[in-house]
């Protein structure tokens, strides 16, 4: 089926608008985690891996909450991007969009799995070795109840995969399993 881009597309508009590659892995581990929530859930791999490929295009460009996605958005509909995906990647940042809310799967699942990316890392990163090999799905949940660790992963946006249908013990589980199969392109 045809999103209006392909993922050697998307690799491009990833390199082409992100520089800094904490950025790139980030959207790369968001594509695994995203992709592997849409095959526990029966849902199109390949559209849920590209927004989660595509979901922080302008993060360096529009850093500042209030604007990020903005650009983004932009970016895809100029490419022709399927509607759904770009509604999922525009309502992952709430704060661009006053007043509007997520209420598909979709748009859940994305808010999800791209936030606890930022923690399942940052959980590797406690390790000696600092290797996502080494992490086991209850550290990752142990470190969901601990406010001060990784504060910018929001904890109740990464509880929005209880909406998506996924458990939060099963979601950290499914996250790290994704991102432990593409440690190698991560550097962790």
């Amino acid at each position: 089926m045809s999103y209006g881009i392909n993922r050697e597309r998307a690799l491009e508009l990833v390199h082409s608008h992100l520089t800094n590659q904490n950025m790139i892995n980030h959207s790369l581990a968001s594509e695994a985690v995203l992709r592997a929530m849409a095959e526990r859930l029966g849902e199109d791999c390949e559209k849920w891996g590209l927004a989660g490929l595509l979901h922080d295009l302008d993060s360096e460009s529009q850093p500042d909450l209030a604007t990020h996605t903005t650009e983004t958005v932009a970016v895809l509909k100029d490419e022709g991007v399927d509607t759904e995906v770009i509604e999922a990647i525009r309502l992952h940042n709430l704060d661009a969009w006053p007043g509007e809310v997520r209420n598909t799967v979709f748009q859940h699942a994305l808010a999800a799995g791209e936030t606890i990316t930022g923690l399942v890392v940052a959980t590797a990163l406690v390790y000696p070795d600092k290797k996502l090999g080494s992490v086991k799905p209850k550290s990752v949940k142990k470190r969901i109840k601990e406010k001060a660790f990784a504060r910018g992963a929001n904890r109740d946006i990464i509880r929005e995969c209880e909406q998506a249908g996924i458990p939060l013990a099963e979601f950290c589980e499914l996250s790290l399993i994704a991102m432990q199969a593409i440690s190698e392109d991560l550097g962790l």
